[in-house]
């Protein structure tokens, strides 16, 4: 479907504040906790707060591919579940299809969610060459949610008040709390600690896998000191050395381990992870798992799905949708829910429970479960009371 264009309540906007924002080199560099330290004092700063470390560390903490996963397998029920566009209690069917088929709907109910993770959000609207709406999001190491202000460049000391801009609330809006600095704040030790585990862990596996070499030989001739160079070079590439044959070299005693404090910290880590994001640990601990705890785990998954699902109705009710309809997109006095759903293993056992009592209408039951009805079974006792299905 071609995306619904702009109307003329609002002119056209083919350029915004993405525009005019310098873009910066992203350095990659080794972090740690000191560094994330000095990420919260900029943050708290209380004259010049800047939030533009915290953000490139959330950035780098992304690559943690368990963080990503977790983080993808909440934001995705929310986003993959059906939702209405209601006006006076009455289905809008053709806003509703209308949002459904846009791509970039979806997009922006991922940023509302983000917001929760990342801290505040800022999204500006602008218009395509084909007069078709679509969401981008301004970096948000260029925000200062504080103040309110947005700037141009990351290190400039001041900026747009945003909030006092003429686009706010119509092309440009703002989620999140801008008193929090997201979710992913607290999972950064984990990432950095997991880090630090792992690669301690990869320096233990080379050791033992693969024990340095020595030499000894007269480090006074060239010609062997040569010779032996070439020798242990040939031999690998394995780490090794040469030390003079009346030099002695010893390993220092270490703590025998086969690396299990890196595992526990690791598995440590990991699990602090996907209790802040899930709320449970799903599908990762194969040791004791079992059935029933899975169950419970992705019950605890979707009641914050549940939660999130509110928390970008509450978005979209009074910032997007009054937005799209100052803009011309959508009518006026629309209201966005999510479709109820419904638990059909429970339903199941319910409606077994009481067809003995009562009769069930074979087109619910097929509807409901899949499950084709053509009459009822004798069976010489009390079984399952059916209308007579239509012949």
């Amino acid at each position: 479907m071609v995306q619904k264009s702009v109307t003329t309540k609002e002119s056209k906007r083919t350029e915004g504040y993405i525009s005019k924002i310098v873009p910066r080199t992203v350095l990659r560099v080794r972090q740690d906790i000191a560094k994330w330290k000095m990420a919260l004092q900029q943050a708290d700063n209380v004259l010049y707060p800047r939030r533009v470390r915290l953000q490139y560390l959330y950035k780098d903490i992304l690559l943690d591919a368990l963080l990503s996963s977790q983080l993808d397998n909440r934001c995705m029920i929310t986003k993959s579940s059906p939702f209405s566009l209601c006006k006076d209690g009455e289905l809008d069917v053709e806003s509703s299809r209308l949002c459904r088929e846009l791509p970039w709907f979806t997009e922006l109910i991922g940023h509302i969610i983000d917001s929760q993770f990342f801290g505040t959000t800022l999204v500006e609207f602008i218009t395509d060459t084909n007069s078709g709406l679509k969401p981008v999001l301004l970096p948000r190491q260029n925000i200062v949610p504080v103040s309110g202000m947005l700037l141009l460049d990351e290190t400039d000391t001041s900026g747009i008040d945003f909030r006092n801009a003429k686009e706010y609330g119509t092309w440009l809006l703002e989620f999140g709390n801008p008193d929090e600095y997201g979710r992913l704040n607290k999972a950064v030790p984990h990432v950095l600690f997991k880090r630090f585990a792992q690669s301690c862990w990869s320096e233990l596996c080379e050791i033992y896998g693969i024990p340095p070499r020595v030499m000894k030989t007269n480090t006074q001739d060239t010609a062997m000191l040569n010779r032996a160079e070439q020798m242990m070079s040939d031999m690998g590439a394995a780490a090794w050395f040469i030390i003079d044959e009346n030099e002695s070299f010893d390993f220092a005693k270490g703590a025998d381990t086969n690396g299990d404090v890196y595992s526990n910290l690791i598995r440590f880590c990991n699990n602090e992870l996907s209790m802040l994001i899930t709320g449970a640990i799903i599908g990762q601990d194969t040791k004791n798992g079992n059935e029933s705890k899975e169950k419970v785990s992705v019950g605890q998954l979707m009641r914050l799905a549940e939660a999130d699902k509110r928390y970008v109705e509450g978005y979209m009710n009074t910032v997007v949708l009054p937005a799209l309809f100052k803009i011309g997109m959508l009518p006026e006095g629309l209201k966005f829910d999510y479709d109820p759903q419904e638990n059909t293993d429970e339903l199941y056992t319910r409606t077994i429970g009481f067809m003995q009592y009562m009769d069930v209408d074979p087109d619910w039951v097929k509807t409901k479960f899949g499950i084709e009805v053509t009459g009822i079974k004798q069976t010489g006792g009390s079984g399952a009371n059916f209308q007579q299905a239509p012949a």
